[in-house]
């Protein structure tokens, strides 16, 4: 079976990374779901791990090695395979890690503001780098290594560390950047059918070169916009049903329920 029928069973099967490895990229707007595929497993596999394990020095145990595996996984396992350097299960579950242990962290060390400033320092410096200046890292090795993804996990997670303990408030001129990242998912999900549709008018347009702002601008603008449509007619109703169903609040709409910790 190929075709749509395949994409479909790949996609409802959390597998679009397996078969964009074995047949090619599918789609851009396919595409994306390689991620859901990796996240999804983690979802599955995350609450039996915690069942099993019940410790808590066997849970960090477990965590420690996704994070020395992560580099191999995008390396030495990826065999020359270029789409499964970047796609792999193994690849993007150190990343995952990083954040379980940045959230225990949180928990239990109460961090000075002096150290809160550094990790904001160093986090913001370190993601800066990777993602704008991937060309040095490249440079570096750092691609090569695997260690280039591990750098940017790290980064995010010290800016996670400070914004979570320093109870920062943004100014209202980001306001619409906070939206945007609350609605961060839908966006991500549906801004490739808002990319084509755009480009196409670029395109019928004659492709202005001055003209790129204001497609980049409206592309941003719009999409925007279609995920936060999604987010009010489809994820939060579905949302409450969720709660609902299961004995949760329908009226939270948070994707994270404080829960007691299986370690405490």
């Amino acid at each position: 079976m190929g075709g749509l029928g395949r994409a479909l069973l790949a996609a409802l099967t959390f597998h679009v990374n397996v078969l964009e490895a074995g047949r090619g990229y599918l789609p851009a707007n396919w595409d994306i779901l390689w991620s859901l595929s990796v996240e999804e497993m983690f979802y599955l596999f995350f609450p039996v791990a915690c069942r099993v394990l019940r410790s808590r020095k066997l849970f960090i145990a477990l965590l420690l090695l996704f994070i020395w595996l992560g580099p191999i996984g995008r390396t030495v396992l990826a065999q020359g395979n270029d789409v499964w350097r970047e796609y792999s299960y193994l690849g993007g579950m150190d990343a995952i890690a990083w954040g379980c242990l940045t959230a225990l962290l949180v928990s239990w060390i109460p961090f000075s503001r002096a150290a809160l400033w550094m990790f904001a320092t160093f986090g913001t410096v370190s993601m800066t780098f990777i993602l704008g200046f991937s060309l040095r890292a490249g440079q570096w090795g750092l691609g090569r290594n695997g260690i280039d993804m591990t750098i940017l996990a790290i980064g995010t997670c010290m800016i996670m560390i400070a914004a979570a303990q320093m109870d920062w408030t943004a100014p209202h001129l980001m306001r619409p950047l906070l939206a945007m990242g609350e609605r961060s998912y839908e966006i991500y999900l549906t801004h490739m059918f808002v990319v084509f549709a755009l480009f196409e008018l670029f395109l019928q347009a004659g492709t202005p070169i001055a003209g790129v702002p204001v497609f980049f601008i409206a592309t941003l603008f719009v999409s925007a916009l279609v995920g936060a449509l999604t987010a009010r007619m489809f994820s939060e109703p579905m949302n409450r049903r969720l709660r609902k169903v299961f004995g949760q609040d329908s009226n939270r709409l948070a994707s994270a329920i404080a829960a007691p910790s299986v370690y405490q």
